[in-house]
């Protein structure tokens, strides 16, 4: 059995956002990198056991956004996917890193493909868990939260109710055959986020923008087709928000992508961990240097 990998937990600026992050030491200093990036409604967190099964063989580094985790943003700071994508960015380029792959999970997924048109040579890799890039994809509640509107009367109220622990707890359970396998710290450390002075009035910022991540679906798609990244989708089949369509969609623009379906919802790590996390180290064992 490998040993518990060391794993660093920083600060890093970035235009006035006070960056929070954690990263593996893996034995080797060549190792290859892997940037994680998060969903909604968590943080950095979510990859913890991924970062203890594997951090000792890659670097692994996992950013929380601005209005997540413990990441601090000015208080005028202007909620918006493309900056997020923006300080995702910014964090990037501070930490020198010029080649790595990417895990793309609910958010980070418009995050990171927003990363990767702008970047293209950056990405030796896409891992894709659960994050939609393709109408297919969006089951009637994903379309339904794509239309919210700030000036829709109870558009508002529809958002705060997926903000409480109710409707966080929701997000882990649905699709989940055995929920005695899900960690209930994992929704209730998700909630502390979220009810920080700020938070709530930053996702319903980001629940409006959503639009705007649909809007550049086919620029990402076309960013596919023209690099066909190695890319591994594993992928929870019984997610409410995203099904099983949206993982075999990508097969269309990048058709070698290797894909896995599980038995499980939203957060398939929670459940799967010890069958996904193979899969990755054997994917990134396979990435051209």
């Amino acid at each position: 059995m490998s040993e518990l990998p060391r794993v660093q937990h920083r600060h890093l600026e970035v235009d006035g956002v006070d960056v929070f992050y954690r990263e593996s030491v893996p034995a080797r200093a060549d190792a290859p990198v892997l940037l994680l990036l998060h969903g909604f409604p968590t943080a950095s967190h979510q990859f913890r056991r991924l970062i203890d099964a594997l951090g000792d063989r890659y670097r692994l580094i996992a950013p929380d956004y601005p209005g997540f985790g413990n990441t601090v943003a000015p208080a005028d700071f202007e909620y918006s996917f493309d900056r997020l994508a923006d300080i995702t960015e910014g964090f990037v380029r501070q930490l020198g890193l010029t080649r790595f792959a990417m895990y793309i999970f609910d958010f980070g997924a418009p995050v990171g493909l927003r990363l990767a048109t702008r970047n293209p040579e950056w990405i030796s890799g896409l891992i894709v868990q659960n994050g939609n890039a393709y109408e297919a994809g969006l089951s009637e509640a994903a379309q339904g939260f794509v239309a919210l509107r700030p000036d829709h009367e109870g558009d508002e109220d529809v958002i705060r109710g997926l903000l409480t622990l109710e409707g966080t707890r929701s997000q882990y359970e649905g699709g989940v055959p055995d929920p005695s396998l899900l960690n209930p710290d994992a929704w209730t450390l998700d909630q502390h986020y979220l009810d920080l002075p700020g938070r709530k009035e930053a996702q319903l910022a980001l629940a409006y923008d959503y639009k705007s991540n649909v809007a550049r679906y086919p620029e990402w798609q076309a960013w596919l087709r023209k690099y066909t990244p190695p890319t591994l989708i594993a992928w929870g089949a019984n997610d409410f928000f995203f099904p099983a369509p949206g993982a075999h969609a990508y097969l269309a623009d990048v058709p070698d992508a290797e894909l896995h379906l599980f038995d499980t919802g939203h957060f398939a790590l929670e459940t799967h961990v010890a069958e996904i996390a193979p899969l990755i180290a054997d994917f990134l064992d396979r990435l051209p240097g």
